[in-house]
């Protein structure tokens, strides 16, 4: 295999734990927890994981443990840090007995499944540690929902003597991960089931998950790309960049980044839908500041859109709904026409009267891309809207009525960029390489104590890596009810930007000082090796949360 230097310099970077890992280990079992809401709908589904206590870790003293073998899996989408997770579980269940094992199922959790695996040894494991990417076993997003595939992946894990799971993942893939440690508990198989948390979309959070891996190094990927585009708006000063961000359920992608970068503008979904703004209401704000940075000779700058911006748009989230409703009952109906006006015309027909008139309003193509293939959840795939360039081409007419009415005197060309997959597998950074190690490290205490159902918890992450304080928390406390697939399900609870939180509050108190400067932050590339003020940072949101 050829290697960078970098490549070389970062597998021999020896990550920070927390204190309470270092030594023997010793779980001090906190309150009883319940769900975030619904509890008794989820107690019910629930019988054998729920009302499970929090768990911190303290030092211990030394006791023998008998060798594990452990499954893991890495679910759903890639994420920064995925590597140093699975070297923390390695790492933690070598420390617990020299003879235990881990397999790691290849492709997701479909290789459980169709147990197709391989044995992660040291010679496997060290050639990846710290590194970006999850092809150390390949992921995948087939959903563990039908008891015949828990059948079958007990019966995989049985051949190889497994006795418990680590699913890497986000609030699906856990939320999954939750199901089959209850059926296995249910069925006492001897199959312990344990979450990490993964999503670089910032949305798998709580009071016991500060933040999901991942979400550290992407931001500061996209917020170096945004920077250098800034920088470039700046010198040749005629474009307007309008930049989508990954993040469909939330805009914590979007909201770090302008922490991180001051752009003229970034819209926050979450805003969008409590002040219930209509499409027009957002081309509106943005052309406004358009205008007003002409007035003052700057024809460029910079606006950061989230990438589920048009689910928050009242209008648009009830006509969304409204298509995932019809189509998970009708796509094959829909599918078998063979064009797409077609296709409009047979789903028009269909929707209440307010959001047919809305549908029909949308431009062709946007009316398209909101009737392509949902993904495994029935929901529409928002990565496909392309909202950068409906909201350029949105902008670019209301500036011409504008200009008519005497309201605009300058110029305006539109550049669009989506910024996603360029950040999913970067190397991770020096926090994301210690967080997910502790993460990893963690989950193998959890197995050792004989615990299912719970997540790996690492928290007082603004602090020194030495002071972070690692548990457990119960999967089933982050879950309440919703609609997916036509039906009502139990998933773990998405956390949204808090328009009352620090980090909104702090953005909202400067944006409009940004819209009209020119003076952007550029963050440059990620650091690893240096000093620690420069090295080993949080995102903004964690110090803003944290009152750091």
């Amino acid at each position: 295999m050829i290697k960078s230097p970098l490549q070389i310099a970062r597998e021999n970077y020896s990550p920070k734990l927390p204190s309470s890992l270092k030594g023997a280990v010793k779980i001090v079992e906190g309150k009883k927890t319940e769900s975030v809401a619904d509890q008794a709908e989820i107690e019910k589904l629930f019988p054998n994981t729920y009302g499970m206590p929090l768990l911190t870790f303290e030092k211990g003293e030394a006791t023998s443990k008998e060798a594990v073998n452990v499954g893991v899996i890495l679910s759903g989408g890639q994420a920064p840090g995925g590597h140093n997770v699975i070297s923390g579980i390695f790492d933690g269940i070598k420390k617990l007995n020299p003879n235990s094992k881990l397999y790691g199922f290849l492709g997701g959790p479909g290789g459980l499944v169709d147990n197709e695996y391989i044995e992660l040894t040291a010679d496997i494991v060290d050639h990846y540690r710290n590194t970006g990417g999850f092809d150390i076993i390949g992921s995948g997003r087939t959903k563990l929902e039908e008891t015949d595939q828990f059948d079958q992946g007990l019966e995989n894990c049985k051949k190889l003597g497994i006795t418990a799971l680590v699913i890497i993942g986000g609030d699906d893939s856990n939320t999954n991960a939750c199901v089959l440690a209850e059926y296995y508990a249910q069925k006492n198989a001897g199959v312990q089931v344990i979450g990490c948390p993964k999503t670089i979309d910032g949305d798998l959070k709580n009071e016991m998950i500060e933040t999901s891996f991942g979400f550290d190094t992407a931001c500061k990927v996209y917020s170096e790309l945004i920077g250098n585009i800034q920088r470039d708006a700046n010198s040749a000063k005629k474009y307007w960049h309008f930049i989508k961000l990954m993040g469909r359920s939330a805009s914590h992608i979007g909201l770090e980044c302008a922490l991180q970068t001051q752009p003229n503008m970034c819209i926050i979904s979450e805003e969008v839908e409590a002040k219930q703004l209509t499409l027009d209401d957002v081309v509106t704000s943005i052309a406004d500041v358009v205008a007003k940075r002409a007035a003052k000779g700057d024809n460029f700058g910079t606006v950061l859109i989230p990438e589920g911006l048009v689910e928050f748009i009242p209008a648009m989230k009830k006509l969304i709904a409204e298509l995932n409703e019809y189509l998970a009952h009708n796509e094959e109906a829909v599918n078998a026409l063979e064009g797409n006006k077609e296709k409009r015309d047979l789903v028009a027909e269909n929707l209440s009267a307010e959001s047919q008139e809305v549908f029909n309003s949308l431009p062709n193509n946007i009316a398209n891309q909101l009737m392509a293939d949902r993904d495994p959840h029935g929901n529409v795939q928002v990565s496909l809207i392309e909202t950068e360039k409906m909201l350029i081409d949105m902008v670019k007419v209301k500036l011409k009525k504008m200009k008519k009415a005497g309201e605009f005197q300058g110029k305006f060309a539109g550049q669009p960029h989506f910024f996603g997959y360029e950040g999913r597998c970067a190397a991770p950074s020096n926090f994301d390489a210690d967080y997910c190690y502790s993460l990893g490290f963690t989950a193998s205490v959890l197995i050792g104590e004989g615990k299912t159902g719970y997540m790996a918890s690492v928290r007082n992450t603004t602090g020194s890596a030495d002071e972070w304080i690692a548990g457990g928390v119960p999967v089933t406390m982050m879950m309440n009810m919703e609609r997916r697939h036509g039906k009502m399900k139990p998933v773990i609870q998405k956390a949204l930007v808090e328009l009352d939180g620090a980090p909104f509050k702090f953005f909202a108190s400067v944006r409009d000082e940004w819209a009209m400067k020119s003076e952007y932050v550029y963050p440059g590339p990620i650091q690893y090796f240096g000093p620690s003020e420069v090295c080993d940072i949080t995102t903004k949101t964690l110090a803003l949360e944290q009152g750091k």
